[in-house]
């Protein structure tokens, strides 16, 4: 399947995708959204909490992996992640759960709210209002953030306020967050041209290779994967996101690459891997020595090599904003091979 990049500055033909576009360029309201939706409810949080320090943050539900990237480097007491149901046997009335549940239907995640309910804990639950996770979240020590749009990340960063507010979490703000995806949306938008359109650009990068994707901190590699997720729904086609002890390899055993080779010969069935960088201005060594081994390894065999940055301020948002980048690109991929 041939990508036309044509396509991406035809007006008529973006209309094919005006759905998903626009529900990226309002990623940024709906980050606005959530947080007056969630600001009495916030309040109140942080007065209940505000009379000690929790002894341990517990993150659980399918949804509480987002948590985990953000927390897990900075959190100021012991933090566990707890994806699967129930709460670990330890968590009692001096821990705090946190529960994302955007839509708010699933039985497990309601089970686990009641369970903390039961055995006393503070117990914070963003979720609609009359979800069935909300109504399982009826106690003294219990908080309902309520939410109002789906979106993961929107909800999370409500969470993330009341975590700063409490000093159990990064500096949060909400505005600076919507203000980022702001920016991606004006910079990505289809009405921006091809030769100064990032995600354009990066579509037309990857669009005919396996594209493999490597984030040096937590919240960058996260974002990798969910982008490379994206990917493989729009097209079809690999995308791999990994560490660099994963990546080296596949690099490794490129063949290199031949200038005088006919990229059409096999009907475009080999495809190329492209290495693809989520540069979020880490400054650890070790991070960037890692970063400058998959370069070179990728120079040495003619591997495409293409970067997504952000220079937004605080660790949340320049992850939102590489996210939202990179679903802009994945988007014009499927458009440009008209999926």
């Amino acid at each position: 399947m041939t990508f036309d990049d044509g396509l991406l500055d035809d007006q008529q033909a973006l209309l094919r995708i005006d759905v998903r576009l626009r529900y990226l360029a309002e990623g940024g309201a709906r980050v606005r959204r959530e947080a007056v939706a969630a600001q009495e409810a916030v309040l109140a949080a942080v007065e209940k909490l505000s009379d000690g320090r929790a002894r341990a943050v517990v993150a659980a539900g399918p949804d509480s992996r987002l948590l985990r990237a953000v927390l897990e480097p900075v959190c100021p007491v012991p933090f566990v992640a707890w994806p699967g149901p129930g709460l670990p046997g330890w968590a009692g009335s001096l821990d705090l759960v946190v529960v994302l549940a955007p839509e708010g239907r699933d039985p497990a995640t309601a089970g686990a709210v009641a369970e903390a309910v039961r055995r006393g804990c503070q117990l914070v639950v963003a979720a609609p209002e009359t979800s069935l996770v909300a109504q399982h979240a009826q106690g003294r020590y219990a908080t309902v953030l309520p939410t109002q749009t789906g979106d993961q990340l929107a909800v999370a960063v409500a969470v993330l306020d009341l975590l700063d507010r409490v000093d159990l979490g990064p500096v949060t703000d909400p505005e600076v967050i919507a203000g980022a995806l702001d920016e991606v949306a004006i910079a990505c938008g289809p009405h921006r041209d091809i030769a100064v359109n990032p995600a354009k650009i990066l579509a037309i990068g990857i669009a005919d290779s396996n594209p493999i994707f490597w984030g040096g901190t937590v919240l960058a590699a996260r974002a990798g994967r969910r982008i490379a997720e994206s990917i493989r729904r729009a097209t079809g086609r690999t995308a791999l996101a990994a560490d660099a002890e994963h990546l080296l390899p596949v690099l490794a055993a490129t063949a290199p690459a031949d200038v005088f080779a006919d990229p059409f010969a096999d009907g475009g069935l080999e495809r190329r891997p492209a290495l693809v960088l989520l540069d979020d201005g880490a400054s650890d060594p070790a991070a960037i020595e890692t970063r400058d081994q998959l370069v070179d390894s990728a120079e040495r065999q003619g591997v495409r090599v293409e970067t997504i940055s952000s220079e937004a301020e605080g660790d949340v948002a320049r992850y939102a904003a590489m996210l939202s980048t990179g679903m802009y690109a994945a988007a014009y991929l499927q458009l440009g091979l008209e999926r």
